[in-house]
Parts: C-alpha cells; sequence; structure tokens
C-alpha cells in the first residue's frame, strides 16, 4: 500500500512528487510512467535547453498568457509562481538566466540539467520510479483508496495524482470515474501556405500583425474570437513573424494558434489569414507616404529603395507581387500599383490550407473541466483523494515557459495539499 501514486513521468509528476515528499518525508510515494523513458518533453522543450518558466513576477499579468485557465489561474499563482520556481532550482545548484524576450533556461542551455536535479532530487527522498507501467483500469474501494491496474501489475494507493498530460487513454479512464473532459484540439501550431509571394523567403524575420478577418467557407461562421486585444470582430496578435518553408510561424503566430485554437479547429485549419508587414501604418496612411516618396525621390528605382523598415528579400516580393517592374522609378509608377503595393504591405491575405506542430512541443486545449477542481488544492471536486496537475487539465499557454509554469504550480499546490493530509 502506497500513501501517494502519481501517474505520469513528466514535469508536473516530478515536480508533484518531490514536493511532496519535501513536505512529509514520511510518505510512500511513487511515480508510474507508462514509457521506458521519463521527462521526455522537458528534454525536448526550448530546442533542448528546456524553457523552465518565464520572468513575468505579477500574477495577474502572468494569467495572460493562458488562453484555457486565465481566470482560475490568478489564485494559484498567487500562491506559487516564478520566483518560487527560481528559488527551488537554485537551491539545488541549478542557475538559471533570462533572455531577452523574457524566457527562462538553466544556466548550462541544456534540458539534461534539469532532469539531472529531478533525478538527483527523487533519489534522495526515496520516491520510487516505475517505468513500462501504462494504467489500464482505476477504481476507488469504498475506503477511499485506490486500486490500479496496470499493464503488468496491480497498485493501492491512499492519494492519487493524474500528471499524465494529453493522454487519450487517460482522459477516458478519467471520464468513466465521472468527470467531463473537454474535447482536445491542438494549440501552438504553425500556418501552411503555399504563396509565391513567400515561396522563396525561408528564413525572413520581421515584427508583423496577424489576424483571422474571414472564412473560406461561407458555411461556417467565427463566433466570440478572443484574443489578448480583447477584439470582438476578429482574432488578432503582433509580434515576430518568421517565413518557412512551410509557411509562416514565429510568436505572433503560435499565439493565434493558442488563443484561436478551437475556432480555427471548427474552420479545418483552413482561412484567410491577414497579414500587415508594417503594423504602424494602415493602408491608407502607408499610400499617403508612398506618394509622398513619389514626390520626393522620383529619379530612384522603387525595388532599390529604403523608404520602409522592410527585410530586403520580403520588400522585393511585395514590390513584384504589386505589379512594379524592376526598373520602374518613383516618377513612373502610378496611383493604382501604389494603392496596391500599400495593400500587399498592411493587408496581405494569405490562404492557410492546414497547420504544421510546434516543433516537436506538441500543446493541446482540452482536457479535465476546471469546474470539477478545486483550484486551491488541485483536488477534484467529485471524487475523493484523486488530483490533477499540469496539462491533464484543460489549462494551456503560449509558447515561453508558461505551460512549465503551470505545471510547477499545480504540481506544488497538490503536493501541499496530500503532504499535509496524513
Amino acid at each position: 500500500m502506497l500513501d501517494v501514486l502519481i501517474v505520469g513521468g513528466g514535469a508536473s509528476g516530478y515536480y508533484c512528487a518531490i514536493q511532496t515528499a519535501l513536505v512529509n518525508p514520511h510518505l510512500s510515494i511513487a511515480i508510474l510512467e507508462r514509457g521506458k523513458s521519463v521527462l521526455s518533453k522537458v528534454k525536448i522543450s526550448g530546442g533542448g535547453r528546456c524553457n523552465v518558466t518565464h520572468a513575468e513576477f505579477n500574477p495577474k499579468e502572468l494569467t495572460k498568457n493562458y488562453p484555457r485557465g486565465e481566470k482560475e489561474l490568478l489564485g494559484p499563482f498567487h500562491s506559487y509562481m516564478t520566483g518560487d520556481v527560481m528559488q527551488f532550482f537554485e537551491e539545488r545548484g541549478v542557475a538559471l538566466k533570462i533572455e531577452d524576450d523574457g524566457r527562462m533556461f538553466p544556466a548550462t542551455d541544456s534540458s539534461q540539467t534539469i532532469i539531472d536535479c529531478f533525478e538527483a532530487e527523487v533519489a534522495r527522498l526515496g520516491i520510487q520510479v516505475l517505468k513500462n507501467s501504462a494504467v489500464r483500469h482505476l477504481k476507488q474501494i469504498d475506503s477511499g483508496e485506490w486500486q490500479v491496474q496496470t499493464m503488468n501489475k496491480a497498485y493501492q494507493a491512499k492519494k492519487m495524482v493524474i500528471a499524465t498530460g494529453s493522454n487519450p487513454k487517460m482522459w477516458q479512464l478519467i471520464g468513466q470515474l465521472g468527470h467531463t473532459i473537454v474535447a482536445p484540439v491542438p494549440s501552438l501550431f504553425t500556418f501552411n501556405i503555399k504563396d509565391e509571394r513567400i515561396k522563396n523567403l525561408q528564413g525572413v524575420a520581421t515584427n508583423a500583425q496577424v489576424s483571422v478577418r474571414e472564412t473560406t467557407s461561407p458555411t461556417i461562421e467565427i463566433k466570440a474570437l478572443k484574443s489578448k486585444k480583447k477584439n470582438d470582430s476578429l482574432l488578432e496578435e503582433e509580434g515576430p513573424v518568421l517565413i518557412a518553408h512551410w509557411g509562416l510561424t514565429g510568436p505572433a503566430v503560435l499565439r493565434l494558434s493558442a488563443w484561436g485554437a478551437r475556432q480555427l479547429h471548427v474552420l479545418d485549419y483552413r482561412f484567410t489569414l491577414v497579414v500587415n508587414w508594417l503594423p504602424e501604418y494602415s493602408t491608407g496612411s502607408l499610400l499617403q507616404f508612398l506618394m509622398h516618396c513619389k514626390e520626393l525621390e522620383p529619379k530612384k528605382t522603387i525595388l532599390k529603395s529604403k523608404v520602409l523598415p522592410l527585410p530586403k528579400r520580403l520588400w522585393n516580393s511585395l514590390v513584384h507581387a504589386a505589379g512594379i517592374l524592376p526598373a520602374e522609378t518613383w516618377a513612373d509608377v502610378n496611383k493604382l500599383k501604389l494603392e496596391s503595393l500599400s495593400e500587399q504591405i498592411t493587408a496581405c491575405n494569405f490562404k492557410v490550407a492546414g497547420k504544421s506542430t510546434f516543433k516537436d512541443e506538441f500543446v493541446t486545449a482540452g482536457g479535465v473541466d476546471l469546474k470539477e477542481v478545486n483550484f486551491k488544492t488541485m483536488q477534484s471536486k467529485m471524487v475523493d483523494n484523486l488530483y490533477f496537475v499540469g496539462e491533464v487539465l484543460n489549462v494551456d499557454a503560449i509558447t515561453g515557459g508558461f505551460n512549465f509554469q503551470h505545471a510547477w504550480t499545480s504540481a506544488y499546490l497538490a503536493a501541499q495539499s496530500i503532504g499535509k493530509s496524513f
């Protein structure tokens, strides 16, 4: 008989086990991992560097990075957040560094540093790690204790924590216990676009505004699109955009995909994306500026002009798309072509036809319904002695270390409740 059984050998599962043992060292604790390796998502996160958290120290501001879970996480972040995570690692000899964009990594730039820290703590605290132990059945007996059948062995435990992330089989078992599972859909993905304007521009990056303003199907209506800008008429983000060989990616695109995860799923990832390559301009104001350039620089070739802060290859492509010839000067060009150029720059329409996973970091929107969980303790409101931590819940975040921060916070709160209940 175990005191605490944690299902899932990922970030939240390990952190919950460690924190529980720190609260109550006398407990017998075990982690069940379905695979032959643990902490696999930690290993690949941040390009193998592990984006531990984000340098945002205001709980209210931190919650704004969660398309699902924003309201529910405010209380938990007041209890445990970024500074506490930094302290945990630094007390164990793991120095963290903050990069210019706020992302935090181990100073070694290696995710193995985080994994080694967790493995050392688990060994020091006497926590069992049981690999190749996929759960087949869960059952709570009359005493409130749990019986868990894995593919090769049965276990009993007084408390159970589910930390299995986006695992459909576990969601099914949780549903059988009476919980509601919000159907999962992908979040944090890039847009597949085939368009001559970006065909040979791989690697070009610039700050831009991206928005969804219409669908490709008149039978589908987008309702209640939500973005950080709280604009009811469109889904919109601004930030770095990177042109890739398959289409568009970068922070602005990833944020758009996260906030619009469910709406874009309804559209089957086929919609019109509008890109403003110079967000400080509208189509009208840019046209006025270009007309001014026509007056000031009549003899200069448009293609070779440096009148706007755009990457050269992108500028060349948009000038060509506007129908402006390579040798055409500002004096030669007519207003119609300048109008076209203004639209290409500030309202560039692309047909999105599908999505691609962002690197190897697959994130889903969906999971255990948040209304059925006590966010002070992470305990189920429906089943005694059952706790949920990490991405098994219907919580997800934009890229930047925020999904890990939710994992650490939820795991800590569950550990505090569990450790003090014995």
